[in-house]
């Protein structure tokens, strides 16, 4: 049975100054001439960044150093194992993230019962949606053993998350990170799953922004905010009179938590203008004009041919979550538009290189 979700905030002052700031920074980022090359290797980074800060929250123990040794498999930290399938389920997940917004698919029940099971998948990419808890748990201090949040009891769980993708399908007309914030609140104080739920909401939230468009070529880590300052974040989405869901959380008005996230999505899109405005200092050569008359999946797809020289239309279809006739279609067509060249002309094995004219792209 659907629960109607109905939150309580206030769209104050500092929530509309910092909604303008996000507009101004992901303008501006957009119009800056940034070769695919250098922004391959910040959007990397910046997905290290996200891994590495999203599962440090939740107790990670593994540097920045590692994550990429781990997720590389060029490194094993014996007694870390489980830090080391955190940080493998966590990227395979915000992989799978930047597909689904390629791919504008809808936020569904089963897509976030797909990213949980992501998230606790040690990295593998083939998994079942998980299905929501069927018993209590809570939320403790990890050093008193206190209760510091009772979430609501599992016959409702089911219920609630229906009401919230309800809830997201009637008010895609809101300003899209207001729609993550209240989301990403309301996912925590669900509590859908025994663990997981953290980093579920992160990526979930991650999504609704990209799906948006404001995934600014994929370069922020709201993470990292975050983690910067946890204090204030378990503060900020920690609201009600009462640790008990059913004592005051769920008609909190929630006003303090969505001032706090969006404040961190100002302050992550003016840090990516920063790192874009250095790198277009340090570039050689101007490429925007070329770049410009891209559309975002030839330009997510310029990802690919950083790491190989002739692709085939499978790795498009992976890349972007299209089945085979679908990425064989796309493919076709980018070749009619001049974008592909056809090396291998087989119907079995069709491979593809870019054209001359935007090879220089990736110098």
């Amino acid at each position: 049975m659907l629960i109607k979700f109905a939150p309580t905030y206030s769209i104050t002052p500092s929530i509309m100054n910092n909604l303008l700031r996000i507009e101004v920074a992901k303008e501006r980022a957009l119009m800056l001439p940034v070769t695919p090359h250098i922004l391959s290797s910040l959007r990397e980074t910046a997905r290290l960044f996200t891994t590495h800060y999203s599962t440090m929250i939740e107790g990670n123990r593994l540097n920045p150093d590692q994550v990429a040794e781990v997720l590389k498999h060029e490194g094993h930290f014996p007694g870390r194992e489980r830090d080391e399938h955190e940080v493998k389920g966590y990227y395979a997940a915000l992989t799978q993230v930047e597909k689904w917004a390629a791919s504008h698919v809808p936020i569904t029940e089963k897509i976030i019962q797909t990213l949980h099971a992501l998230v606790m998948s040690n990295g593998k990419i083939h998994t079942k949606p998980t299905k929501y808890r069927d018993g209590q748990n809570a939320i403790r201090d990890s050093r008193t053993r206190a209760i510091v949040y009772m979430p609501p009891v599992a016959k409702d769980v089911q219920g609630l998350m229906s009401g919230m993708i309800a809830w997201i399908k009637t008010n895609m007309a809101l300003p899209c990170p207001l729609v993550a914030s209240i989301v990403h609140y309301q996912f925590a104080t669900i509590h859908p799953y025994y663990d997981g739920n953290g980093r579920t909401a992160r990526l979930l939230t991650t999504l609704i922004l990209h799906l948006g468009g404001y995934d600014l070529k994929g370069l922020y880590s709201l993470e990292e905010y975050y983690a910067r300052n946890l204090g204030a974040y378990y503060e900020a989405i920690s609201i009600g009179p009462s640790h008990n869901y059913y004592m005051g959380r769920a008609e909190a008005d929630i006003t303090k938590w969505i001032e706090y996230f969006i404040e961190g999505m100002a302050v992550s899109f003016e840090n990516v203008l920063r790192h874009l405005s250095t790198a277009q200092n340090q570039q050689a050569v101007d490429q925007s004009a070329i770049i410009r008359t891209l559309d975002p999946r030839k330009r997510k797809a310029l990802e690919l041919f950083q790491e190989f020289e002739i692709i085939t239309s499978r790795q498009i279809g992976e890349l972007f979550g299209f089945k085979p006739r679908s990425s064989a279609a796309l493919c076709l067509r980018w070749v009619k538009e001049g974008f592909l060249e056809v090396v291998d002309a087989s119907n079995k094995g069709r491979k593809y290189k870019l054209s001359a004219h935007y090879k220089k792209l990736l110098r």
